[in-house]
Parts: C-alpha cells; sequence; structure tokens
C-alpha cells in the first residue's frame, strides 16, 4: 500500500490510513492517491471505506468494490453521481517490466500467473492485468495487480516531480499544461493510464519485428517454414490483443462522453482545468486508437504473409511440374524410336546395317535438341527470379 498526498506544488507519501480518516487531513487544494494491490484492497476494505466517508462524504458501492476485486474484469467505465470507476488492462510484467519502469524491490510474484505460451518470448508478453481506478473529487482510489509495476514507476516519477529543484524553487504550476504535478485526481489517473498505454506501444514495436522476420522466412522460395504453431498463436495474440484494446477504447470513450455531459464551470481556473482534463483524455484514446489501428495492420499483414507463403509454394511447385512435363514432351518421341525399333519382327529398316544404331541415336539426340531449343524459345524451360 503506498499513500500519497498531492497539492499545488508538493507531493508528499505517507506510510499509514490512519492519520488521513479525519476531516481536513489534506490542504483546500489537495487530494490523496491511496493505491493497493487486490490483497491489500481485500484486507484494509473497511478502513479505506471510511476514509472516502470521511473525506468524500460517500463509500464504494458493494458492486463496485467487486469490479475492483476482480482478476479477470475487461476495461470499462461506469459512474455514480458522486464518484467514477474505470477499469483498464494492462500488460502483465510476466517476462519484464512492461510498465516502462522499475518497482521498489519488494515486489511479489502474482498470485495467479498466467498460462505458459509458446512461441518467441513476445508472445509471451501478451498477456494482462486490469487496474482499477475509483475517481472522487479529493481521492483516487487505484488497484493494482500483485506486482504494482506500474503503480510504483508512475510514483517514483511523481515524487519527483513534486520536488523542488536545486535552487529552491516551488515546482511548475500546475494550472500550466506542462505541469508536472497532477492537479486532480482525474488527471492523476489519465497520466497512469497513458504510462499503461506506453507499454503496449512497446510491444507492438517488437511484435513488428517478430512478424517482418516471419514473413521474410514465408516469403523466401528457398526456406522451409516449419515454425507454424508459433505464427498461429501470434494471430491468436493479435487478435487478443485487439480485444483488450477495442475495450480500452470503448472505456475511455464513455468516460470521455461523460465529461461531456456535466455542467460548465463558472470559474476560469476551473474551466481551465476541465479542457486540459479533456485534452490528456482524447490523448489518451488517440493512443489506444493508434495500438488498435496498429495491431489491424499486424493481424493484416500476418494473413497477406501467409497466403504469398502458400502462393509462392504454389509457383514453386508449378515450375516443377513445368519442367517435369517439358522433360516427358522431350523424352516421348525418343521412347517412341526405342519401342519401334525394340518390335520383335524380322524386317525392321536399319536393323540389318552396320550402322543402324548410330544413326538410330543421332536421329534421336537431334529430335531431342530440337525439342529443348523449341521449349527454351517458347520460355518454358526459363527460370523464373
Amino acid at each position: 500500500m503506498r499513500i500519497f498526498e498531492i497539492s499545488r506544488t508538493q507531493v508528499s507519501e505517507h506510510a499509514a490510513l490512519a492519520p488521513l480518516a479525519v476531516p481536513g487531513a489534506c490542504g483546500a487544494a489537495g487530494y490523496l492517491w491511496i493505491s493497493l494491490t487486490r490483497d491489500e484492497f481485500r484486507a484494509s476494505l473497511a478502513e479505506v471505506q471510511q476514509i472516502l466517508q470521511t473525506l468524500c462524504l460517500t463509500q464504494l458501492v458493494d458492486l463496485h468494490v467487486a469490479d475492483l476485486l476482480n482478476d479477470q474484469l475487461p476495461s470499462h467505465y461506469d459512474y455514480t453521481s458522486q464518484y467514477d470507476v474505470l477499469v483498464f488492462r494492462r500488460l502483465a510484467n510476466g517476462q519484464g517490466n512492461l510498465g516502462n519502469g522499475k518497482g521498489n524491490g519488494n515486489e511479489t510474484p502474482p498470485a495467479a500467473p498466467p498460462t505458459p505460451r509458446t512461441g518467441p518470448p513476445v508472445l509471451r508478453r501478451v498477456d494482462t492485468r486490469p487496474v482499477g481506478f475509483a475517481v472522487f473529487d479529493r481521492v483516487l482510489l487505484s488497484v493494482h495487480p500483485e506486482d504494482g509495476a506500474v503503480r510504483d514507476a508512475f510514483a517514483t516519477r511523481l515524487l519527483a516531480a513534486g520536488s523542488p529543484d536545486d535552487r529552491g524553487a516551488p515546482a511548475l504550476d500546475v494550472r500550466a499544461t506542462s505541469a508536472r504535478v497532477p492537479a486532480s485526481p482525474s488527471d492523476l489517473m489519465l497520466r497512469v493510464i497513458n504510462q499503461i498505454v506506453d507499454g503496449y506501444l512497446d510491444l507492438r514495436r517488437e511484435l513488428t519485428k517478430q512478424l517482418d522476420h516471419w514473413q521474410t522466412e514465408l516469403i523466401d522460395p528457398r526456406s522451409r517454414f516449419t515454425n507454424w504453431g508459433a505464427l498461429m498463436e501470434a494471430r491468436q495474440s493479435l487478435h487478443h490483443l485487439d480485444e483488450i484494446c477495442e475495450d480500452q477504447r470503448a472505456a475511455m470513450q464513455d468516460w470521455i462522453d461523460s465529461l461531456e455531459t456535466l455542467p460548465v464551470p463558472q470559474g476560469e481556473a476551473e474551466r481551465r482545468e476541465r479542457e486540459l482534463i479533456m485534452i490528456r483524455s482524447r490523448d489518451v484514446l488517440e493512443h489506444i486508437e493508434r495500438v488498435v489501428h496498429h495491431v489491424h495492420r499486424l493481424e493484416q499483414n500476418a494473413e497477406t504473409a501467409v497466403q504469398m507463403h502458400f502462393s509462392v509454394q504454389g509457383h514453386r511447385a508449378n515450375d516443377i511440374m513445368r519442367v517435369l512435363t517439358v522433360l516427358t514432351a522431350v523424352f516421348l518421341p525418343l521412347n517412341l524410336i526405342a519401342g519401334i525399333f525394340g518390335m520383335n519382327f524380322e524386317f525392321i529398316p536399319l536393323v540389318h546395317k552396320a550402322d543402324g544404331f548410330w544413326i538410330a541415336m543421332t536421329s534421336m539426340l537431334v529430335i531431342a535438341v530440337l525439342l529443348v531449343l523449341i521449349f527454351w524459345r517458347k520460355r518454358y524451360l526459363a527460370r523464373t527470379r
């Protein structure tokens, strides 16, 4: 469990929830980020509900608690009149850190490890775990998988952003577009989600390299491609990744639609903050759509590579059959001549002549050479590049 108190210019981390469970625990312009793993959230649910009741005058609905604790829930968005719930699936931290950052060294292995995958290591990384967010006015509650890689990576950046610079000056104004400290729980949630999407962008590049390598092998007519199992699993993984990204896009679109239905704030600062939230939300949606578009293209490339492979193999088989057919056509008249002279008749031309054998062989050779020249001129024996 990690608890952060975030104000306009400062970020501080607390060790326990109890001191925060009183009115006025954080300043008027600050908010809390309570980040827990699922086991921690299950164990400290009563304490978390007490803090939400004290600071936000409401508690999580039982169905939303069940959603945050569900390890198999797809990406989706839901809301109440007092808070929003967004579940977003991130890449599992099985073969390496996919959260664009390193943990704090206290990570534990997942309680339910994914089923082992075959094929290249990049395919074994196409596995996801949900991250749940409950967004209140002054509290962001996030529930993470057991490894906590994304949380720890972003917490390191958040603490660095909230610390003063070398000259002792405060951090940048949070109302600016390039603010380092998130201005609200919604802003913080969107930044975490953006980091999760960046993990998909990195995976997309590795999948592209792997599929390009397979395409080169498939198109090469001299190679014998035997890694069909890995290729089929790659197509299934791409289809699975497509479904995950589509759920993410639908959830983020629902979040944006919900923001658009809210009344326009009266103050200039509030309107500016709403605009920044909308801009960041659309930016996250654009990143997700970019991943979806590239996954669709990878699926098409994989399908096209397979079709081209069988087309090349069919063309190669046609070349072989053409050569065999030409050779058969060349030897057919020679077999006819040999069959005629092999008949058991007593009187056959050239049979009783001393040079009859050489005349027949010369005739057969001339016929064979003429047929080869004719077929070569008609490009029946031409080599195709």
